[in-house]
């Protein structure tokens, strides 16, 4: 379906146009109709698949439509990264319809604090906050929610992972009843379930196909020792050149320091982002990594699901995830609107259990491709021989990596 067969606004049209959308993804597709209808909605579906536009583009239908004079709609984010990439979206495709919208988020150094009271006392049509951050503001008593329309909670499953419940639940303590309450989420646990029943009123329900990396992702798995990681890591980025954004993801900060220490180059810049960083350099280095200054970044999890940076073309799990979920959201980062990537797995022994919940969880086994022989020779603390390569669904990631590469795995 094209956006035009919508019923939205010719001055969005325009605006959706101008950034280049055409056509609408499923997800789209279901929730836009259902969202202009008033319907409360639960929408699960897979990091990647433009479930941002899936409501923003209704909401903002609406704002300008109405014009109200307060608040108009509340997002609610696990993360300040996607608090400010649902914000940027925004201004982007609000560039000529007079709409506006301010991210509400901690971990800066405080100069926007006076900004957002205003907007939160006075009304913006747009708020995108994190919940711990929202509540430093309620509990000042100026917040002004009385007449919100719209209640968005995005990646829920990520704010009750995180332990976000109660903060979420004193939140809509503070919210109009009578509103429209969208959630988005990548998987539809229990306790989702749970939370929808007490905030929701008769929601439709969208699940599209979960937990499965995007058809354009290949995939494969590097058997090793924790020792050949960082060699390995690094033939990779010399051997390829082509990949000018690659992307690697550690399970812990310190990890992180310490990968980016051992991939100093003079050839290209590698950089690290965890919470350790204050908020203005971690906006700087992502801003960075967006614009290709920095050619490889290192990060942990925080950005699994709050990065948008078009065209990655090299996802590395430096170690598998212990979370399965967490494995698709990792490597939903490349290969997004229908383009391709990569995306490499480094398992050792004790990641083995982790991998095979993995492949449970997406339905296949992934391909496992042998180390290059300069890196497979060293034997003192390596496996000494690898597993036969198994059949994947995905196709001969030999055949479909790169030459150099393939020649390697010969």
């Amino acid at each position: 379906m094209i956006f035009d067969e919508l019923d939205l606004i010719p001055e969005l049209l325009e605006s959706i146009d101008y950034m280049g959308f055409r056509e609408t993804t499923p997800i789209q597709e279901q929730a836009i109709p259902v969202i202009l209808s008033g319907r409360d909605l639960i929408g699960c579906a897979q990091t990647g698949t433009g479930k941002t536009a899936a409501f923003l583009l209704p909401i903002m239908n609406s704002i300008y439509e109405t014009r109200p004079e307060h608040t108009h709609t509340l997002i609610l984010v696990p993360t300040r990264e996607l608090a400010l990439q649902i914000d940027q979206q925004v201004q982007g495709l609000a560039y000529t319809l007079n709409i506006t919208s301010i991210p509400v988020y901690g971990g800066g150094d405080g100069s926007g604090w006076d900004q957002e009271r205003i907007a939160l006392s006075e009304g913006a049509d747009i708020i995108v906050a994190t919940p711990g951050r929202l509540i430093s503001h309620l509990n000042q008593g100026y917040v002004n929610f009385k007449k919100l329309e719209v209640l968005v909670l995005d990646e829920a499953d990520r704010m009750l992972d995180i332990g976000f419940y109660e903060d979420i639940i004193h939140i809509i303590s503070h919210v109009s009843k009578k509103r429209q309450t969208l959630m988005f989420s990548a998987t539809m646990p229990p306790k989702i379930r749970s939370l929808s029943k007490h905030i929701m009123k008769d929601p439709v329900e969208i699940a599209l196909e979960m937990s499965k990396p995007a058809d354009g992702v290949i995939q494969a798995v590097y058997m090793l020792g924790d020792h050949q990681k960082l060699p390995l890591i690094k033939s990779l980025i010399t051997d390829n050149p082509e990949y000018h954004s690659i992307l690697i993801f550690s399970s812990t900060k310190k990890k992180v320091g310490e990968i980016v220490r051992g991939l100093r180059s003079k050839d290209y810049v590698v950089e690290g982002i965890s919470s350790d960083l204050g908020q203005k350099e971690r906006e700087e280095t992502l801003m960075k990594f967006k614009s290709r200054r920095i050619r490889v970044l290192v990060a942990t999890d925080v950005l699994s699901r709050g990065i948008d940076v078009k065209d990655i073309n090299l996802i590395i799990n430096y170690d598998a995830p212990s979370d399965s979920e967490d494995y698709v959201h990792r490597v939903g980062r490349t290969a997004r609107a229908e383009t391709t990537g990569v995306a490499v797995t480094l398992v050792n022994r004790l990641d083995l259990p982790k991998m095979q919940r993995i492949e449970k969880l997406i339905g296949y086994r992934v391909h496992i491709v042998p180390l290059p022989s300069f890196i497979a020779g060293q034997k003192e603390k390596s496996y000494g021989h690898h597993p036969s390569p198994v059949k994947s669904e995905k196709g001969d990631f030999k055949r479909r990596f790169t030459q150099k590469n393939r020649k390697r795995a010969k």
